[in-house]
């Protein structure tokens, strides 16, 4: 086996890239990375009936997505059937498997007897011996597991687990269609791929002394084994869809930000000492398999979006603009084949992003700078665009007629006169101007907002609110 490290992610294309199968593909990019070894993708795309292309496009794109960058493959499995033929019948030939003529039905009413008695359902062995065929059968080929003493795995997590033989079954590693299964498949790839560190779900623990039997039975050394501990719900059972999303693209349809993601889930299970929020070059650094919990992990969907709200507010406005644009499309803020100013949505962003959570968030929060005309919230409305407000209004908008620059500081230098004019506080006409500019009550401060939405959408907005008060007087219906 080779000194270099050399791992893999092998998801199944039965779903769709999940927020336990991410962070092993994390964790053995992480590992991969920090011993500048080789990340390999390998698809294990042997169950036909529930494998499917879209499937696998999906688990390429959220690696992609997330940024998890593969060294080799992407590798199928269906590609190497060939292979693991040539695999078995070497077992065979050496007398290390043999041929199995028992039906499915014939298994499963064993099966059903031996859970009737009490007993842990066991393949009872009884083709061990044959020296023919069974006529009209067409057999299936079960690996031959040592009946005495113990398999122990050395776990880099879990540190030494035993398990006893005799509870282990002579398990099938050829199908009598001819397609092999898992547990073969899966040695015989990490041998050919030089696999020297394999990490991985802890739902798989069990199978590893299978694995492991049949390294030794074809003369190939060990790799060293990683079970990562399982994420739970909040009710501490296993995460699945009633907790919410589990599917990695759907938090990207959500707008989080995918190191906000990769963050998260590296803390599930991983820790280096108080710290939270790390860089991917920290993480690459810092990482390793010492710090790895034993227990399991819980996923805590509050926990993601305060983080991906750190990062958010973190994030480079030009960055956040190009990211947003997709949602603004989905949000209906613009439109499809809309030019945007992106410096200039940068800068309107700049003004908002301390305050969303999501890039969902930024879009909705960015459409009263792109939209044609805001409608007013009603009490909004009501409060605040009235008689009282109307004289205030009026001079703003004659002054910033007047005006011939439209910076932060001149805005200020307006507003204040005029509400020294009238002896108000600067709140007097400041929720007035919000409310017209924006339609509600809540945005960054008035300046800024202004600012960025320059002269022509400002003046366009003040005069209809002095309008809509114009139309609506006070006692008018």
């Amino acid at each position: 086996m080779t000194d270099t490290v050399r791992v893999r992610f092998a998801p199944s294309p039965t779903g769709f890239l999940h927020i336990g199968g991410a962070r092993t593909a994390l964790f053995n990019w992480l590992y991969a990375r920090h011993h500048s070894g080789t990340f390999i993708l390998r698809i294990e795309d042997t169950d036909r009936s529930r494998s499917t292309d879209e499937y696998i496009d999906a688990i390429i794109g959220g690696m992609k997505w997330l940024g998890l960058d593969w060294d080799e493959g992407p590798f199928r499995q269906t590609d190497r059937f060939d292979v693991y033929r040539d695999y078995v019948k070497k077992l065979v030939d050496e007398g290390k498997a043999y041929y199995c003529y028992c039906s499915s039905e014939e298994l499963e009413a064993r099966r059903q007897e031996a859970l009737n008695q009490g007993k842990t359902p066991k393949y009872d062995g009884r083709c061990r011996k044959l020296r023919e065929p069974v006529p009209g059968r067409t057999p299936a080929v079960r690996f031959r597991m040592p009946q005495e003493g113990y398999t122990v795995v050395d776990d880099m997590i879990k540190g030494k687990v035993e398990f006893e033989n005799v509870q282990l079954d002579d398990l099938i590693i050829l199908r009598s269609d001819g397609t092999p299964t898992y547990n073969l498949t899966v040695v015989v790839d990490d041998v050919d791929m030089k696999i020297t560190h394999v990490i991985r779900g802890d739902d798989h623990l069990n199978n590893t002394p299978k694995q492991i039997q049949l390294y030794q039975a074809f003369g190939y050394p060990l790799p060293r084994f990683a079970h990562l501990p399982m994420i739970l719900g909040a009710d501490k059972t296993r995460l699945s869809k009633r907790h919410g999303a589990t599917s990695v693209m759907a938090y990207y349809e959500m707008g989080y930000l995918p190191d906000a993601l990769i963050n998260y889930l590296v803390r599930l299970g991983w820790s280096y000492g108080d710290q939270e929020v790390f860089t991917r070059e920290e993480l690459v650094r810092y990482f390793s398999f010492e710090n790895v919990g034993k227990a399991a992990a819980v996923f805590n969907p509050e926990k993601l979006l305060w983080l991906n709200q750190q990062y958010i507010m973190a994030s480079a406005p030009e960055r956040l603009a190009e990211l947003v644009v997709p949602f603004l499309l989905r949000e209906n803020v613009i439109a499809e084949g809309q030019p945007v100013d992106m410096d200039w949505l940068a800068r309107a962003i700049k003004t908002l992003q301390e305050r969303a959570k999501t890039l969902a968030d930024l879009a909705r929060s960015l459409r009263y700078y792109l939209v044609e005309d805001v409608g007013y919230d009603a009490k909004a409305k009501d409060k605040f665009l009235n008689e009282k407000s109307l004289p205030l209004l009026k001079d703003l908008k004659a002054d910033l007629e007047a005006l011939s620059g439209f910076t932060h500081q001149e805005l200020e230098r307006v507003f204040r006169a005029i509400v020294e004019k009238h002896g108000v506080k600067l709140g007097a006409l400041a929720q007035p101007v919000r409310v017209a500019v924006t339609g509600g009550t809540e945005s960054p401060g008035i300046f800024e907002v202004l600012d960025v939405m320059g002269k022509e959408k400002t003046m366009k907005r003040i005069g209809k609110a002095i309008a809509a008060i114009g139309e609506n007087p006070p006692g008018k219906e």
